[in-house]
Order: C-alpha cells, then structure tokens, then sequence
C-alpha cells in the first residue's frame, strides 16, 4: 500500500501506553496513523489532515469522550470507535447508543481492534458508493415529509433547513430506508445491506440503531410515524419519500 493510498487513523486517548499500543498495532497493518491526548489536539488534528477513521477514549482524564465525539463531527463526520473502560460498565447496544459507529472495551486484543476498525471503514466506505446501476445524478437527493437527505453530501436537514448530526452507521440505514421506502425490510435484509458487520445472531444492533434513528427523526420515537415496526418481519420507511 502506497503513501497516498494509507488511511488515517487518529487515536485520542491520555494514556500514553494505549496510544503507542494501538498505533503500533495499527501501523503493522498499513494505516497512517496520528495521536492526540485531548480533545483540543484532536479538534486541531482533525482540522488539519484528512482523518479516515478516530479511536476515541470515553474517558480523556476529565473530559466527556461524548462531547468530543460531537465535537469532532461538527468538523467532520467521520467514522468513530469508542474505547472504554472496563468499569464504565457499559455493553455493546448502550455503546451504539451513545452516538459511536461501534465500541471496543478495554483491556482489548490488537487482532480485535483491527477487525473493528476494517468492519467500520468497509461499513462507511459501502454507504458512500452509490447504488448499483445507479448514477450518482438521480441517487443524490430524497426529500420526505420537509427533511432532506443528501446522499453524496452526507448530509440530512430536518424541515427547518438545519444540518441533523447522524453518525455513519444511522446516516447509513436512513439512506437504505428512504431508498426502499414503503418496501417492509427484514433484520437480515438490513444487516446485509449495511454490510462490514461481523453480526449474530442475538445481535440488536439493528434495533438500537434503529432507535437512535428514531429518536434524531420522529416528534415522539415511541409512537413512530417514519420508521415503522412490523411484528415479527422488521421495519418499514413509512415517510412519503422520493427523490427531488
């Protein structure tokens, strides 16, 4: 892999031993990768160099890892692992939640982190493609009920025109929703078109994603009206979505 073609990885974490643990278990691998020890450093990384994936610390000393995970995607949305401590007394599904792409806890396997962080740029990589057999012309935009979402921005606005923060994993299944809006979807049909997921069998992911979605879309997530639960199939995009 050439110099150009490497991606970048940023670790944020104040503890240096897990930096220079997942740098050089990075590097090994073939990824360019940078260090921050706080946020501030992180904010000015980020800034400054383009940033394939961040490894974020819930916990840097005193700050709130999910503040600076918002923060981060103010400049950029860019895909985001949170690495957590084993006392934060935190599972998967409540990781998901707090806004991450996915979450790793620690003590944790370098073999581990590596397989997370291919998952994650797959994941990410897979939803910036365009359909296939489709141009990115007619797949750009879909509008439902005054909400906007921009396919090759990236972007969606809710019906006041403001920029909506989704993370790439809940930008990624409301593209694929609004695409086949109207069409049920089952949890395996989702989980494969999100591909780069090592999923499970017992894996809620789809339905905490599903919920967090819901949450940053409906006036009221428990009485849903865009993204509907279909007992015992799946779910189904209810908004009267098209392309504009």
């Amino acid at each position: 892999m050439s110099a150009a073609e490497r991606q970048t990885i940023l670790i944020v974490d104040d503890e240096p031993e897990v930096r220079t643990l997942l740098r050089t278990g990075l590097e090994g691998e073939g990824f360019s990768v940078l260090e921050a020890s706080d946020g501030s450093q992180a904010l000015t990384l980020i800034e400054r160099v383009p940033i394939s994936l961040v490894t974020l610390d819930l916990k840097l000393g005193g700050e709130d890892g999910l503040k600076v995970a918002r923060e981060l995607r103010v400049v950029k949305n860019v895909p985001i692992i949170m690495i957590t401590g084993k006392s934060d007394a935190i599972d998967r599904v409540v990781g998901l939640e707090l806004g991450a792409d996915d979450y790793i806890p620690k003590p944790f396997l370098m073999r581990e982190v590596i397989a997370r962080v291919r998952a994650v740029l797959r994941r990410y990589e897979a939803g910036n493609a365009p359909a296939s057999g489709a141009t990115s012309e007619d797949e750009e935009c879909y509008g439902f009920d005054g909400w906007k979402v921009d396919l090759l921005r990236r972007e969606v606005r809710d019906p006041s025109g403001e920029l909506r923060d989704l993370t790439t994993a809940e930008f990624n299944l409301l593209a694929l929703l609004v695409q086949r809006a109207g069409r049920v979807l089952s949890r395996d049909e989702i989980m494969d078109l999100l591909k780069g997921h090592d999923w499970t069998p017992m894996d809620r992911s789809i339905d905490a994603l599903v919920a967090r979605l819901r949450k940053k879309l409906e006036p009221d997530s428990e009485r849903p009206t865009l993204v509907k639960t279909v007992r015992g199939v799946g779910y189904v995009f209810a908004g009267s979505a098209k392309k504009l």
